[in-house]
């Protein structure tokens, strides 16, 4: 598969101009919803991956606040140990437990799918939390944009292998941390994922439509198996992405006005997870058979805030299909898909 720049410059579906104003708007909003509402999960397992830090470590949490057995997906051994110990501590459960994980990485993302799986364990809950923002231009080994492979690939990868098991433990969730910068994607350009001509302003909100894309898809596949599977945005958050000023786009295009105000107007990853949380393990989306939605903060549905694009069945099959051939090339066929 050629996902290399093509020849000629043919116009891109991604128009990074329309990237909606609410990416650098605080949200502020009281909650409505608090993780007290969280229900006991005792006999729950669950996987939160970028699990270390930010929404992920608070996601985590309390996951593990209400007894479930929870695997931190981390990429660095260090820094995942640490979490996982002061979760421990602060939560009182030792049933919390380090993943290590690299979506950048697709073999070791399949290795650690295939970790999981031998502990013979059920898996209730997955919440696919990692991704990384806008960055300059490179490529993983694997040889993938590295935007494209941590945000959309890495865990298309990760839950397909882990789905039989997602099916055989129903009821059970995937959340899918998507953005409502996924409006900027007039579409996946399938041809120019590793063109570098493609603006980072471009790539981050492409990799958002595929989260929800990838949603919609799955649910078609396994939601009349048990398996709730939804896409939220969890509203302008102050996490470490509004630090990292010398790599991302977004802390070129901040002023250190607008980084102050990140850290004093923006949701804390505490409000900024509890989105995440509520479709995780709310009651009222399984006894109302809640699936292939779209949720904002905070646990308020709103689909029809989704684009046309994030919409179209037809560009999430074909985006279905790109990555199982793209994968295949990259490290072979992976397990069935339910």
């Amino acid at each position: 598969m050629d996902i290399s720049a093509p020849k000629g410059d043919p116009p891109s579906p991604l128009d990074p101009a329309s990237i909606p104003n609410t990416i650098l708007t605080p949200l502020t909003s009281p909650p409505g919803y608090s993780a007290s509402d969280i229900p006991d999960l005792t006999g729950k397992v669950a996987i939160v991956t970028g699990a270390n830090s930010g929404l992920g470590y608070i996601t985590a949490l309390e996951l593990a606040r209400q007894h479930a057995t929870v695997f931190m997906g981390c990429r660095s051994a260090d820094r995942g140990t640490q979490a996982v110990e002061q979760v421990r501590a602060e939560t009182g459960n030792a049933n919390v437990h380090l993943l290590k994980l690299d979506l950048a990485d697709l073999a070791q993302t399949r290795e650690a799918a295939r970790a999981f799986a031998v502990k013979g364990l059920p898996l209730h809950i997955l919440a696919n939390n990692a991704g990384m923002p806008g960055t300059p231009f490179s490529l993983t080994n694997d040889g993938v944009e590295k935007i494209f492979a941590v945000n959309h690939l890495g865990p298309f990868v990760f839950t397909t292998e882990l789905l039989s098991i997602l099916v055989k433990s129903a009821p059970s969730r995937i959340v899918n941390v998507a953005s409502s910068v996924h409006t900027a994607a007039n579409g996946i350009a399938f041809d120019r994922i590793n063109d570098p001509n493609v603006s980072q302003l471009a790539r981050y909100p492409q990799s958002k439509l595929a989260n929800i894309l990838f949603a919609n898809a799955l649910d078609r596949r396994v939601g009349g198996e048990g398996v709730y599977v939804n896409s939220i945005h969890p509203g302008t958050v102050a996490t470490e992405m509004w630090n990292n000023d010398n790599k991302t786009w977004l802390g070129r295009l901040i002023s250190p006005l607008v980084l102050l105000a990140s850290r004093t107007l923006f949701y804390t990853p505490k409000d900024g997870a509890l989105t995440q949380l509520y479709v995780a393990t709310a009651p009222i989306i399984e006894m109302a058979k809640v699936r292939a939605k779209y949720f904002v903060p905070i646990g308020v549905e709103h689909t029809t805030g989704l684009s046309a694009c994030a919409r179209d069945d037809d560009l999430a099959e074909r985006l279905w299909a790109f990555s199982e051939e793209l994968v295949e090339e990259k490290i072979g066929r992976g397990q069935p898909v339910v």
